[in-house]
């Protein structure tokens, strides 16, 4: 992929494709298609066929997805493994179909099992059970690798698959009913300042470990292995993260000093705390060229600050 490629961004309005599509501007990618999702129903074959055929993009950046916590996870198992398979499906297949050199395939760090030894090494894939709250998610990612994977190996092509881990920035979705923790926590605390609440009560014990992200972070280390680096080298999928973690209830401490809330954080400990821990291992992104250079508290006061910027479409309010 070179600056003169005709480049698709498939889901180019949400978190990670906006940031994709960003990114490849600044680089100075001045063919960019986008295809927005669910405007375009990527789920639907023919629509799907239909829009690669139209513009035969010489590379594909898959980003379109239906995401979301440990809530909508578990509210919407059904939609969760059947819209992400046939998102995925469909664009690969459309990708080969329609000539397509290079194409890039976003997973998610819940790939891995829900206790396999941190940090988490890509050869961990499949050697044990997965974490009940996201497994419908998890398996349609699953799924998307490997078949990235069997094309690769059926039919030569050159499509590559990354496995960021949690991910935050402008353009997040702040809906208290569907959203990550770190947006969630944003707006929580955001909310409990203005409304002078004494406490903030967040889900389980606080305890679970986490990284973090920032999603420009994301989008520079995908444009630089699809520049600089074929599936061949990279092998089924690489791992893209910090390598540092932190416990929820450290994010919490940080998240509020940012908004600048002072009251109490209560814990619910009826709620669910998901997976123990989720560290990726991130020396082979390292030794592939790239490091993440966006420190956890800078990314969360640039995601504030475009929250703020954004407050009455991030509350739902027209």
């Amino acid at each position: 992929m070179n600056r003169s490629s005709k480049v698709l961004v498939a889901g180019h309005t949400g978190l990670v494709g906006s940031a994709m599509k960003r990114r490849l501007e600044e680089e100075g990618y001045a063919n960019i298609a986008a295809a927005s999702w669910p405007a375009i129903d990527l789920t639907d074959q023919r629509a799907t066929e239909e829009l690669l055929a139209r513009k035969r993009p010489e590379a594909v950046f898959l980003c379109a997805a239906k995401v979301g916590g440990i809530l909508a996870n578990s509210t919407f198992p059904a939609d969760f493994i059947y819209q992400n398979i046939m998102i995925a499906a469909n664009v690969i297949n459309a990708s080969f179909r329609h000539g397509t050199h290079k194409l890039l395939n976003l997973g998610s760090s819940c790939i891995y099992p829900r206790l396999a030894p941190q940090p988490l090494r890509e050869e961990y894939l499949l050697t044990g059970e997965l974490e009940p709250s996201n497994e419908p998610y998890a398996i349609a990612k699953i799924a998307a690798i490997k078949l990235c994977s069997a094309y690769n190996r059926q039919h030569g092509t050159n499509f590559i698959s990354v496995m960021p881990t949690n991910l935050y920035g402008p353009g997040d979705n702040f809906d208290l009913e569907t959203s990550h923790v770190l947006p969630a926590m944003i707006r929580r605390f955001h909310e409990a300042k203005e409304n002078g609440a004494p406490a903030v009560t967040l889900w389980g014990t606080g305890t679970p470990r986490r990284e973090f992200l920032y999603v420009d972070d994301l989008a520079a280390a995908c444009v630089h292995l699809m520049t600089h680096h074929d599936a061949r080298a990279l092998g089924e999928f690489v791992n893209i993260g910090t390598g540092t973690d932190l416990t929820i209830a450290e994010l919490a401490g940080i998240v509020a000093r940012v908004v600048g809330y002072g009251g109490d954080i209560r814990w619910d400990l009826t709620k669910p705390d998901g997976t123990p821990q989720k560290l990726l291992n991130v020396g082979r992104i390292h030794d592939l060229g790239w490091r993440a250079s966006v420190d956890l508290e800078e990314g969360i006061q640039r995601t504030y600050r475009w929250y703020l910027d954004n407050l009455q479409t991030c509350r739902g309010v027209s």
